[in-house]
């Protein structure tokens, strides 16, 4: 759709601001989980499921709130997503027990799937050349630096005034986002000919998805050979199968399984998965210096100012470097500093100092490594696709940011519950700090073997 508006600093702001608030409640949450448990008397468990759900409902959902944008208007779904914001975070600022923490957590994931794909693509529609590559490096910023301020913030909030607080500075900003975009112009795609929404592809995923989280959260508590578990997998297992055979060669399929026939694409798209399933770390190591070394929720956050400052300072270079030599190396080289920096947390048996000392290290490492990967991995997934496909290819490659994230922080709080509860919170640190490290080894391999020595250097004039 034409029109002669051009994008404002008030525009950039407001998405900036949209993507802010989903990082308040996707990220401050992990944070803050010891002082969520104790308020509102519910099991680890339970909060695992809550914590994941976000994530899982916004990476099942992306891809066809992606797609709707398109059809009914990138500005409207945003506004739709902010909304969903506000009434998700005020379950969690009402709740007194796990119905309306659920219920806020499931809405406020449905809230990120909105707001993420919609408003790059608004930026894409109101800023053209140098002032284009502006903007979507403030979203970059936005949606990277975002997890490091908002894990901070949210340490500091939780404890000098509540840990419901962060969700009332989470609908502030949504209303602010929304005030500082309603002047813009609506945006929708031209539609060429019938495109039919895959409604069945989306409730075969859904039930997919769900079974799965619900067996990997819920496994130690209802127990690994209960029926009710077993159950549980076999749906998982047999919902997989069925997708995959449906969906694949379907015109309209919710993901189009043609695109993974393109190693670069699903080498980066795989590697973004396992990257983002290393969020479990964040879960893991804040969790333990809270229950195991006796830190405030504040003093747990300060620990990735590191990881905050070197995320921030890293995806321009990331950006630099990827012009320079292309994507391969920058991508091998962020996976192994993120593997170092995740690893070397795995230590627990050192003494108090000595173990806040490597995990401020580790955080610093883990912020570089993600920095200068995400730059040179985006291209990739984006330069690979067909012309008429970048945003399916770029919703599938979102997606598996948010399912990486739900699955890798539902994996490591099952590991950690299970070791805490036999052996200890040393043990359960290290067992769930390792399984972070399996997962950055996978991402490493998907880059070694698909990943091709050239991959971005054609792009770049």
């Amino acid at each position: 759709m034409s029109t002669p508006y051009k994008g404002t600093n008030k525009l950039i702001t407001g998405i900036v601001f949209g993507v802010l608030t989903f990082w308040l409640f996707a990220q401050a949450i992990v944070n803050i989980v010891p002082a969520v448990q104790s308020d509102l008397g519910i099991s680890s468990g339970t909060l695992n499921i809550a914590i994941s759900l976000t994530a899982l409902f916004s990476g099942i959902f992306i891809v066809a709130a992606g797609g709707l944008a398109d059809k009914v208007g990138r500005k409207k779904i945003t506004n739709i997503g902010l909304v969903l914001s506000i009434i998700g975070s005020l379950c969690l600022v009402l709740t007194n027990g796990s119905t309306l923490l659920i219920i806020g957590r499931i809405i406020q994931g449905l809230s990120a799937a909105c707001i993420m794909p919609s408003t790059i693509a608004l930026m894409k529609e109101y800023f053209e050349g140098a002032e284009r590559q502006r903007a979507l490096s403030y979203w970059s910023i936005g949606s990277w630096g975002g997890s490091g301020v908002c894990s901070l913030l949210g340490g500091a909030i939780a404890t000098y005034m509540g840990w419901r607080w962060i969700f009332i500075f989470s609908i502030i900003f949504a209303i602010l986002a929304l005030w500082l975009i309603k002047d813009t112009p609506e945006s929708k795609a031209q539609q060429n000919g019938d495109s039919k929404f895959d409604v069945s592809g989306l409730i075969v995923f859904i039930i997919t998805m769900v079974a799965l989280n619900i067996f990997i959260t819920q496994g130690a508590e209802i127990g690994w050979t209960s029926l009710l578990t077993i159950i549980l997998l076999i749906v998982a297992v047999i919902g997989a199968i069925v997708f995959i055979k449906v969906e694949n060669g379907k015109p309209n399929a919710l993901i189009d399984f043609e695109l993974f026939k393109n190693a670069p694409y699903t080498g980066a798209t795989v590697s973004n998965f396992f990257l983002n399933a290393v969020a479990g770390t964040l879960v893991v190591a804040n969790t333990y210096v809270q229950e195991g070394r006796g830190f405030t929720s504040f003093q747990s956050g300060m620990l990735s100012i590191g990881y905050l400052i070197a995320v921030l300072a890293m995806i321009r270079v990331g950006e630099k470097i990827l012009q320079r030599i292309g994507a391969k190396k920058p991508m091998l080289w962020g996976t192994l500093l993120t593997l170092i920096g995740v690893g070397v947390m795995s230590l627990t048996f050192l003494s108090d100092f000595a173990y806040t000392i490597v995990v401020f290290i580790g955080f610093a490492l883990f912020g570089l490594g993600l920095g200068i990967y995400a730059t040179p991995s985006t291209d990739t997934a984006v330069s690979n696709a067909p012309n008429d496909k970048i945003g399916a290819a770029s919703g599938i490659y979102k997606m598996a940011s948010s399912l990486g994230s739900a699955f890798g922080v539902a994996i490591s709080a099952t590991v950690y519950a299970m070791i805490a509860n036999n052996t200890g919170v040393h043990a359960a640190a290290t067992g769930g700090i390792v399984t972070n490290v399996i997962f950055t080894g996978i991402a490493l391999l998907s880059i070694i073997f698909m990943v091709p020595n050239d991959a971005g250097k054609s792009e770049v004039k």
